[in-house]
């Protein structure tokens, strides 16, 4: 298997060279999920637009709980990679393709039993509840195909490859982008024509991904010693699943978010969906960095140089702020603009820019969670990210959301605001917590970390 080494070279340049595949990876996924939007919002209706959004959250909660799990892959085969153990890396590969079985399994089964239950919970306005169903009954059927691609393309990431997933990722783009063009488009099929096109994307970057990890997973699977390594299983879900948790309670959070806006109408709902979508571009380059500064960690923790990591932190930090700052203040020149890409509709786009630029402000503040987290998953700490997070969603973020909606009835500029509100608390609590850490004995990276 072709592997990048992490572990020497100019830090800023590797970590930026690393992180530009996660970037346009997610850049592909952004755009094909913003796709299915686009479709909806030029060829069929406002209900159509608001069941694709609350649809696609639901889809959404179970992409993230699988990516998060298999981060944990990523992690330990990465470890493994820094302190050059190929049994371990490939018993962690071993692992993985057994938890990708089981996940698959459960929770293409949990999600069928709670389609109709999701979306009375959610509080689906009245005319997209059939066109939700719908959705999501087509969709459930790409879970074991969004098992397979996380799971292949996390064993890639460990090893340092973060070209290949993207290839993976392009493929699923090329075809969603089609289908949603030829079925909902040329052929009218609403809402069915875009689920049916999201599955099949799913299937594509699916397959890419096997293509290009079977030959890793091959050379592991022949490997004599390769069964007896005890206690990866474990370890993978013992990093994985709190940041699955906390990917998953942030995506709730959102889910919760459009509940609230679910409450003042239809145009209210689908000014959050439009949000939401400009919101997954604006995140790439957080997403990306975190990605990349979690598997650098890894690696280099793994090799003893702790040095590297804190200098990779910082770079994420600046990279991710700069970025932030910049899509912040186009929201705040040139709201219409960007939310006219989605919707058509006047009443729309007014109440999606108000809340678009308060929610913006939020792009500057995630450049330190991000950037954090990467390090705190990559160094085997996913359990703090998750404590953090779930805090300020449960605290701050849902609360303020409600209070501020409440208070403010006539403008969805005030709620917008919930969000920012929620990463200022994680980064006063993770400021506290580097510092202590960094004071700690039992610190494996004492001194090395920014408080």
């Amino acid at each position: 298997m072709e592997q990048a080494d992490l572990t020497t070279g100019n830090v800023r340049q590797r970590l930026l060279e690393f992180a530009l595949p996660f970037f346009l990876a997610n850049l592909m996924q952004a755009t094909y999920g913003a796709m299915d939007l686009f479709t909806v919002g030029r060829f069929t209706s406002t209900s159509a637009v608001s069941s694709v959004n609350i649809g696609s959250q639901a889809m959404q909660l179970v992409t993230v709980f699988v990516t998060g799990i298999f981060l944990g892959t990523t992690v330990s085969i990465g470890g493994a990679i820094g302190m050059d153990d190929r049994k371990r890396e490939k018993s962690a590969i071993l692992s993985s393709r057994r938890i990708l079985a089981a996940a698959a399994t459960a929770l293409t089964a949990l999600l069928l039993l709670l389609i109709r239950p999701l979306i009375g919970w959610m509080q689906t306005p009245e005319e997209a509840v059939n066109e939700t169903a719908t959705y999501l009954h087509i969709c459930v059927f790409g879970i074991p195909f969004i098992a397979i691609f996380n799971c292949y393309a996390a064993i890639l990431r460990g090893h340092g490859d973060s070209r290949r997933p993207m290839q993976a990722v392009f493929m699923a783009c090329v075809t969603n982008i089609a289908g949603d063009l030829i079925l909902t488009g040329a052929m009218g099929l609403g809402v069915t024509g875009v689920a049916i096109a999201t599955v099949s994307a799913q299937g594509m970057s699916a397959l890419g991904a096997w293509i290009f990890a079977r030959q890793a997973v091959h050379e592991s699977s022949t490997a004599p010693d390769a069964e007896n390594q005890p206690g990866l299983c474990r370890q993978i879900l013992k990093i994985g699943i709190p940041i699955a948790m906390q990917d998953t309670l942030i995506n709730i959070s959102f889910m919760i978010l459009t509940l609230v806006a679910n409450r003042r109408g239809l145009a209210a709902s689908s000014a959050v969906g439009v949000v939401e979508k400009l919101i997954s571009f604006m995140f790439l380059v957080p997403s990306a960095m975190l990605s990349a500064v979690t598997t650098f960690t890894a690696q280099n923790l793994g090799a003893g140089k702790r040095d590297r990591v804190r200098e990779a932190v910082r770079t994420g930090i600046l990279v991710t702020a700069l970025f932030g700052a910049l899509m912040c203040l186009s929201s705040w020149l040139f709201p219409s603009a960007l939310t006219s890409v989605f919707t058509r509709d006047p009443v729309v786009i007014r109440d999606a820019d108000e809340y678009l630029k308060s929610y913006s402000v939020d792009c500057i503040l995630v450049s330190v969670t991000f950037a954090l987290n990467g390090c705190l998953c990559g160094s085997g700490h996913s359990f703090v990210a998750f404590l953090h997070n779930t805090l300020a969603i449960f605290l701050v973020r849902i609360p303020a959301a409600f209070i501020l909606s409440s208070a403010f009835p006539d403008s969805m500029f005030p709620m917008g605001f919930a969000s920012p509100l929620g990463s200022i608390f994680s980064i006063l609590f993770l400021c506290c917590w580097f510092r202590f850490w960094k004071n700690s004995s039992k610190n494996t990276l004492s001194g090395h970390l920014p408080a």
